[in-house]
Order: structure tokens, then C-alpha cells, then sequence
């Protein structure tokens, strides 16, 4: 697959105001709109202890991806209540157009005493097109830490498919402290699920992408149909002295299914790598694949997590 970089399309240093003051825009993910495309991105602010806080906004582009439209005014889903799943962040935040309403599969965050996070997925609903979103139910997690996946469930990516709904998202095995007394630091690796109704999810917590390395992590699958088979993306990373040595870095990805129940792993069939001396020069990172009038983009960050905003490429070959 070939790509061509579009650059940077969004930079929140330039809407810091309408954002709360949020730094980064991680993880923007696409809806397709009849006049606009929406893309939701996930803020950080500093809480009074010092830790940060991930909110979700969206700002709307023309369906040429040229011209920012408008940004949301407000985030546009509550974090949880004291002691909930997500009390101290969403991140990420996967939207899918179903029925006449968008659901929204959010990644809540909450702090631990011994580790950092755990995370597991929750489901939102909006009813006036994805400006605003309210918590299924009583607002707890649809998938959270099972037998088989002991921590950290997050990073869903949903699609309708021939009547079934698919997940694809990650799972964690273990934390690891990589010398006595440091910080743990956390393995991940990207599993699959099916459901009929989008709630209620079957899963065998089984890693469905070969690791490329025995410290490997994966985060963030995005998966799109072109040319009769199912192209996914997501990023990977070491699972240590990743934040600012790029050759740990996170990288993108690639692997490709006939069936969605076998994934073919092919880095270098990915075609897209990160530029010398531009905002995504030494990492690549939460991609999203969509198809706008017969056109494949995907949406990324790039340096230090997404602090700088996120770009765009447009797919050329397959």
C-alpha cells in the first residue's frame, strides 16, 4: 500500500481557548457527515495534583479535508464519578454511525496506587448526530478485565459487518518493572470480538497480530475493507524507553485478512513511515483508516503522543 502525507491539519496551540486549555489531540478518529467530516481527538489537562486529564472534542473539516468548519465547545461525553472506570479520562474514542444514532466506544482511564492506569471500554450514545453523547446504561464498562485478560481492556474499534458487529481492541498481560524500584511499564496486544447488538461481547482473549519482538505492544487497530480484503493498521511500540528514544518509538503497523479471523502481518507493506525533520519524524502513532467518496485517509499523530495535533494521508495504491 501507498501513501501520500497531506500534513498537519490540526494543531490545539491554535484552539487552546475553545478546548479548556487541553494539550495534545490524540487519537482522532473520523465520522462522515452529509456536509462535513467530524473528527474526535482526546485532550490532556493538568488536574490539581499534577495528573493528567483526557476529555473527547471534535472538530469538523469540509469533506475535502481542507478547512476547519468549527470545534466542539465543550467536551462532548462526562468523565466518570468518583471511583467509576473513567473518573480520570476517555482515550480513545471510537465513533460508529448505526440506525439513525452514533455510538461511541470509549477507552476510560482511572489511576491505581501500584500502576499507573487501568482502562476498560465503555459505550455512549448520541442522538443529535455525535455533538453529545450520553452513557449507556448506568454508565459502568461493556468490556472490562476478564480471566484471560487480566488488565488493561481498551482501544476498541468498531465495525457493523455483514449483521455482526466486530471489535477490534487491546488487551494487557502483565506490568513489568524493567529495573528495581523504577516505574512499571505495561505489555498490550490487539485481540478481537464479535457481538449482535454492540453491547454484549464475546471474546476469547486470544492476540490476534504476531508480535515482531518479544517486548513489543500494540495499540490502537483500525481496520478498512478495499479491494476485496480487510486492511488493518495500528501502532506498535518497545515496551520500555519508548517516550524519547525513537528507536523504541511507536511505529505503524500493517496486516491483512481474507476472512476476518486471520491477520497476515506485513510491516513493510504499509507504506507509510515517518518524515526526517517534520512534526512526525521520530514516531508515528493512533492511526485511523476511513473511506470518504472512494477515497482511503488515515488520520495520525505523530511526535510526543499527539501533542502537536495530527495529520493526514491519502491512500494512492493498494
Amino acid at each position: 500500500m501507498e501513501w501520500i502525507k497531506l500534513g498537519k491539519i490540526f494543531d490545539p496551540g491554535d484552539h487552546s481557548a475553545a478546548l479548556g486549555g487541553g494539550e495534545f489531540a490524540k487519537s482522532p478518529q473520523a465520522l462522515i457527515l452529509a456536509d462535513c467530516i467530524r473528527i474526535y481527538f482526546c485532550t490532556q489537562t493538568r488536574s490539581a495534583n499534577g495528573k493528567y486529564i483526557s476529555r473527547s472534542y471534535f472538530v469538523d473539516f469540509d469533506k475535502a479535508l481542507k478547512k476547519t468548519l468549527a470545534v466542539a465547545a465543550q467536551p462532548v461525553v462526562s468523565l466518570g464519578r468518583l471511583g467509576e472506570f473513567d473518573e480520570h479520562g476517555i482515550f480513545p474514542f471510537n465513533v460508529l454511525a448505526y440506525e439513525g444514532r452514533v455510538l461511541a466506544y470509549t477507552s476510560g482511564w482511572s489511576r491505581r496506587s501500584a500502576v499507573s492506569i487501568e482502562m476498560s471500554i465503555g459505550l455512549a450514545i448520541s442522538e443529535d448526530g455525535g455533538v453529545s453523547f450520553v452513557k449507556h446504561g448506568a454508565g459502568g464498562p461493556i468490556m472490562t478485565i476478564a480471566q484471560n485478560e487480566p488488565c488493561l481492556v481498551g482501544d476498541a474499534f468498531v465495525q457493523h459487518l455483514n449483521g455482526t458487529f466486530h471489535m477490534w481492541y487491546i488487551f494487557g498481560d502483565r506490568w513489568v518493572r524493567p529495573t528495581s524500584g523504577a516505574a512499571p511499564e505495561r505489555y498490550y496486544r490487539i485481540a478481537h470480538a464479535t457481538s449482535d447488538d454492540g453491547v454484549n461481547w464475546q471474546r476469547d482473549g486470544m492476540p490476534i497480530v504476531e508480535a515482531a519482538s518479544a517486548n513489543e505492544c500494540q495499540a490502537l487497530p483500525t481496520v478498512v475493507f478495499r479491494d476485496g480484503r480487510y486492511h488493518m493498521y495500528f501502532c506498535f511500540r518497545d515496551a520500555f524507553d519508548f517516550r524519547t528514544n525513537k528507536s523504541n518509538a511507536y511505529r505503524l503497523g500493517y496486516a491483512y485478512s481474507d476472512d476476518l479471523q486471520k491477520w497476515h502481518r506485513d510491516d513493510s507493506r504499509g507504506g507509510i513511515e515517518p518524515t526526517d525533520g517534520a512534526w512526525d519524524s521520530d514516531m508515528l502513532c493512533y492511526p485511523n483508516v476511513f473511506t470518504c467518496d472512494d477515497t482511503v485517509y488515515m488520520l495520525y499523530n505523530g511526535n510526543e503522543f499527539g501533542r502537536h495535533g495530527f495529520g493526514l494521508a491519502k491512500l494512492v495504491t493498494t
